[in-house]
């Protein structure tokens, strides 16, 4: 059986999207960075759609090329064939949304890494080891990168594998117009056509709307042109019509476009055609190589093409497996895709594990992120509240050392008294918890730094998780009820529009009476009223009646959620062992965040003089090591256990 089900070959960059619409490109203040290039694309959309792909491209040995590099990496897109290159800048694209018809577009791609791809890059046995192996037009428009992919098709044919082409003819990156023409899809050249017609005989399928069949076959009418290329290749040959759709043609030419072989078309308002394409070729190539007839690889193919016109960005846009299947299923509800709410539910939660990486399947958080608490030990210690930013930074250090770079692990640290540490966790693998609630505010009310607004999270990480912890309780009046809940409705509109995870810690035991339906009765109500946090952080409760009901409260209503992470509450060992005993049980529990019980004794110390730096790390190394040995023993016994019916 082989590896992959298939590799691409050629273009990737960065993308930097305007996030202005409807101005000109001169006037964008802000830019969105994805990754880009038509391959790049399509290898992160079949992987998207469950396919195990994988990509040939050159990046630069620097922060974009990395990004590039890492994004592959967690849509699961094998980067084995991606060769770093010493000498060259990774390519970048600028563009923007001008209106439904304008979508200019800059390519800076002078002398850049995937353009100095070479026959050398090309591995014979990664080559064996796809179903397989997609072209793009652009890489047969200079010698070395024409070399390069030939090598890769003969290899791909020699080893039974499937080739595919997507003409994706940009002109000006043939050199038939200027850096300022990036917009333009067609000019008439004899001698990008004699190229193209050069290669076709290679192909079993090729991929290209109206004016790229026009130039692969040498004419501007789309019939006489698809005759032309099938007189040189043999291949299904796939137009693509806009809002018509698209038409398969396995043998020869008809009479009438419309005499093709065709899929539903869905009707959509069109917001960016940018990278439509890359999404219509990631759904052909899932039916295609799966086997599907070409309707169903149609309807796949337009569905994705659809997402794509209707969402910023090019692969942020491109649907899940189960996001396609779930569109297909339940039809349009409006056309303005990107402003339904459910499907646009569906899509984020689907998509989050690939956009944020790690595996949060198991989740052992180290919580420092308390303020109030920590200055008054400061107080009680009689030193400056200055010293709490050199201590977040020894928790920190703490829970490096107990994660050994190891996956599921993490911090909870907030940026008042401990930005030193969140700054140094950047890029430490660990899963970050940033928090935003104004310490023991009930209404709840948030830092100021987040502006009344909420703006202040445009200057936020995309790996941190915003956590917001709210007293609340199905008992309050309704007066504090709605002022809480808009505050939260708010956060979370907003963790969403800047691309952040939301964590909702919610403790109504710290309010009044508390029974089996207390809990889940307020996750019920978040969903209620259109809240649906990625994680919740819940209280350590030890019936497993209250655990069952909030696990369910949470499934019933996201299918698609990461998980619960039980809280400390500052109890002892003993106790909180005890609640990991009862939650365990319980699949969508993934572990827990505990703090005080972790730092609390060497907080004290530290603070006052009587313990090191070294000792302290030690102490809360220890104390953090042994709570995740409990947590693990108990997941494991909880398996071992498995009553039957409970989802552990």
């Amino acid at each position: 059986m082989k590896k992959l089900d298939v590799i691409t070959i050629g273009r990737s960059s960065v993308d930097l999207y305007g996030a202005q619409i409807g101005g000109r490109l001169e006037d964008m203040a802000s830019f969105n960075k994805y990754i880009g290039g038509s391959p790049t694309n399509m290898a992160c959309g079949t992987a998207r759609l469950g396919l195990r792909s994988g990509l040939i491209t050159r990046v630069g040995d620097e922060h974009m090329g990395r990004f590039i590099r890492e994004e592959l990496e967690r849509h699961g897109v094998d980067t084995q064939g991606v060769v770093t290159d010493t000498e060259r800048l990774t390519a970048l694209v600028l563009l923007g949304i001008r209106d439904q018809e304008q979508f200019p577009l800059i390519f800076y791609r002078e002398n850049c890494a995937d353009m100095a791809l070479c026959e050398d890059d090309i591995d014979p046995d990664f080559i064996a080891s796809a179903k397989a192996v997609v072209a793009t037009g652009t890489h047969l428009s200079h010698p070395s990168t024409e070399a390069a992919v030939l090598k890769a098709l003969n290899l791909a044919r020699e080893t039974g594998a499937k080739t595919a082409l997507d003409i994706d003819y940009r002109p000006n990156l043939w050199g038939l117009s200027g850096h300022g023409d990036g917009e333009n899809r067609f000019i008439a050249s004899g001698e990008v056509t004699e190229k193209l017609q050069s290669t076709l005989h290679l192909f079993e399928l090729i991929v290209g709307t109206e004016e790229e069949f026009h130039i692969a076959g040498g004419s501007t009418d789309t019939l006489e042109a698809l005759r032309a290329v099938r007189k040189v290749s043999s291949a299904t040959l796939v137009c693509k019509r806009g809002p018509m759709g698209a038409s398969a043609f396995e043998g020869e030419i008809p009479a009438h476009l419309d005499d093709g072989i065709s899929g539903p078309g869905f009707p959509i308002e069109v917001f960016n055609v940018l990278g439509a394409g890359d999404g219509f070729m990631s759904g052909l190539l899932k039916g295609w190589i799966e086997g599907e007839d070409w309707v169903t690889s149609l309807t796949y193919a337009n569905a994705c093409g659809a997402f794509a016109v209707s969402r910023h960005g090019c692969t942020p846009a491109y649907p899940s497996w189960q996001e396609l299947r779930f569109f297909l299923k339940r039809g349009v509800v409006r056309n303005d895709l990107r402003n339904d709410p459910e499907l646009e539910q569906v899509h984020w939660s689907t998509n989050r594990q690939r956009m944020h990486g790690g595996d949060w399947s198991t989740m052992r958080v180290f919580a420092f992120d308390h303020r109030i608490q920590l200055e008054q030990m400061a107080d009680a210690a009689g030193t400056d509240h200055k010293r709490i930013q050199s201590f977040k930074k020894l928790c920190l250090d703490a829970a490096v050392k107990v994660a050994d770079g190891q996956p599921g692990y993490g911090i909870l640290c907030d940026s008042r008294l401990g930005r030193e540490a969140l700054y140094q966790a950047a890029g430490s693998g660990l899963w970050i918890g940033h928090p935003v609630e104004w310490p023991a505010s009930r209404p709840l009310s948030l830092e100021p730094e987040l502006g009344p607004d909420f703006g202040g999270l445009s200057e936020w990480p995309v790996e941190h998780v915003v956590k917001v912890l709210c007293f609340y309780h199905p008992d309050d009046t309704d007066a504090m009820k709605a002022e809480q809940e808009d505050v939260l409705t708010r956060l979370f509109a907003a963790c969403r529009r800047h691309r952040l995870e939301m964590l909702l810690e919610v403790i109504p035991s710290k309010v009044a009476d508390i029974d089996d339906d207390t809990t889940a009765k307020v996750i019920r109500r978040m969903y209620e009223i259109g809240i649906y946090p990625d994680w919740w952080k819940l209280e350590p409760m030890i019936s497993k009646e209250a655990w069952a009901r909030a696990c369910e409260a949470i499934t019933d209503n996201d299918p698609n959620t990461r998980g619960i992470v039980v809280l400390g509450l500052d109890a002892p060992e003993d106790r909180l062992a005890a609640s990991f005993r009862e939650a365990a049980q319980f699949s969508l529990v993934k572990g827990f965040a505990v703090g005080r019980t972790i730092f609390g004794a060497a907080a004290r110390e530290w603070l006052s003089g009587n313990m090191t730096d070294a000792e302290a790390v030690a102490d809360m190394s220890r104390r953090f090591e042994r709570l995740c040995g409990i947590w693990d023993e108990a997941r494991a016994t909880a398996r071992v256990n498995e009553p039957q019916g409970v989802p552990a």
